[in-house]
């Protein structure tokens, strides 16, 4: 897929996510967190890097709270201050100071000494805006996320975190090729089932 074409992909289906309502947007969000809520993969999971949403993104709220409430460690994604275009994973309990970064999205305020290394989480939840049934995916095009998870490449075992994406079903389409930068996914979870492509 050419640029371009991913470009003109981007836009499309950044608009469609978000035309959605505020009823449908919470309708998608409890039905992805009963559906991933049940499921092993996050049952199993200790520590969790969720994301607060922007730009029409799934909601993660409800499985948030839910994952709270188990006992589980939550962690949210934070634009690291001394490596360009990477994100550290800062401890979240419902109860941190926030501050916005340069998108305008909120991140806890954390130092080096808090955050928790990518490859010790059991799951990572990304946003995404496309996906397709290969395990790619296509992101809002800043790359924080495959630089920050680029080690899993060169890994032949020991594959933690495991990453899930999540999205609205219109999400989908049918091919997305794979740039040599990109990291695949284990799995896509949407409000309607969980793609799992994971070895």
């Amino acid at each position: 897929m050419a640029q371009d074409a991913r470009t003109t992909l981007r836009r499309a289906l950044r608009q469609q996510r978000r035309s959605l309502t505020q009823q449908q947007q919470q309708a998608a969000a409890q039905a992805l967190d009963r559906l991933l809520g049940r499921h092993a993969l996050f049952l199993r999971s200790k520590h969790i890097a969720l994301y607060l949403p922007n730009d029409g993104e799934m909601d993660l709220t409800p499985l948030l709270a839910r994952a709270l409430s188990m006992g589980k460690r939550c962690y949210l994604p934070v634009l690291s201050p001394i490596y360009h275009n990477r994100l550290w994973f800062a401890p979240y309990d419902g109860t941190n100071r926030m501050e916005l970064n340069r998108f305008g999205i909120p991140e806890p305020v954390t130092s080096w000494s808090q955050v928790r290394p990518v490859w010790t989480l059991d799951l990572i939840l990304t946003p995404l805006v496309a996906f397709d049934s290969n395990g790619n995916r296509l992101g809002m095009g800043g790359g924080f996320y495959d630089r920050t998870l680029a080690y899993l490449k060169r890994r032949k075992r020991w594959h933690k975190p495991r990453l899930l994406g999540t999205a609205h079903t219109f999400q989908q389409v049918a091919n997305l090729p794979s740039e040599s930068w990109d990291v695949p996914l284990h799995g896509v979870v949407t409000e309607r089932e969980l793609h799992y492509f994971g070895d």
